[in-house]
């Protein structure tokens, strides 16, 4: 299963700490100039980031107006409890913990994104 044979075929961006998630998100720093009134249509966030950990990146989308309600995914390696909880507590839409062979992690991901962009019914409806 690809993700052109299920229609998403949205950009990807990854950010490489959660400092730099925060600066994409918002338009800030390395992201100066983004327009940040153009929200992703989801977000995979692992929650073992440098600079900034993935529950605080979390804290500050849900704090934003214009982030408040884009899906967030935690996609960790931690199967910690205290780590689901807080994902929950923060606001994220779900918590799924990465599988170790890299194959699985990308059908993992195919499978989230085919869920989340094309299943899931979004708050206002879908997006233009």
């Amino acid at each position: 299963m690809t993700l052109a044979e299920n229609n998403v075929l949205n950009e990807v961006v990854v950010a490489n700490d959660g400092l730099e998630a925060v600066e994409y998100l918002f338009g800030t720093g390395r992201h100066e100039g983004r327009d940040p009134r153009d929200v992703p249509a989801l977000v995979l966030l692992d929650l073992k980031l440098p600079k900034l950990g993935g529950i605080e990146v979390l804290r500050r989308i849900r704090d934003d107006e214009r982030t408040r309600y884009v899906p967030v995914v935690i996609l960790t390696s931690s199967s910690e409890e205290e780590d689901v909880v807080a994902s929950l507590q923060h606001g994220a839409n779900s918590y799924v913990r990465k599988p170790v062979d890299f194959s699985r992690f990308i059908e993992q991901v195919q499978r989230l994104q085919v869920y989340w962009l094309l299943v899931h019914e979004p708050l206002g409806g879908r997006p233009n």
